[in-house]
């Protein structure tokens, strides 16, 4: 039956989990966050074989341990806002609803750069400070 007065709508505000770490991973508080081809969450950066999962909740340093070694908390299921790549591969808002890929834990281009990038999300806006990027591992995962 459509609404005929306001309504208080549940919504999904994300999950935040706690998984192992890549080896010699130095991961920053709000860094986007990947998982690499060995299953560990490591810091968003070029590499293929890849997956963005989500936000860091907190800095974890493991710089100097092994795979597994620490746990690091992260937000997934969330749209979170990152840098906007440089010309030649901006995104705009003509991208928005298609995926966009890592540069860093910061930064997102539009393209998979000649597959050297791994899936960040989908881009679900662009504005003057950065792009918003829909962070959902089992979305990411299954492209």
């Amino acid at each position: 039956m459509p609404l005929t007065a306001d309504r208080n709508t549940p919504q999904y505000m994300g999950e935040i989990r706690e998984q192992p770490v890549g080896a010699s991973t130095r991961i920053f508080a709000g860094a986007l966050v990947m998982r690499n081809a060995a299953g560990f969450i490591v810091r968003a950066a070029v590499a293929t074989g890849c997956f963005g999962v989500g936000v860091a909740e907190q800095p974890l340093d493991n710089s100097a341990g092994a795979n597994a070694a620490a746990n690091v908390r992260y937000r997934t299921g969330i749209t979170a806002r990152f840098r906007n790549a440089t010309a030649g591969d901006l995104i705009v808002q003509a991208d928005v609803g298609l995926p966009c890929f890592i540069l860093d834990d910061d930064q997102v281009a539009k393209t998979n750069g000649t597959n050297t990038r791994s899936r960040a999300g989908i881009i679900e806006a662009v504005d003057a400070q950065g792009v918003w990027v829909r962070l959902d591992e089992a979305i990411t995962r299954a492209a």
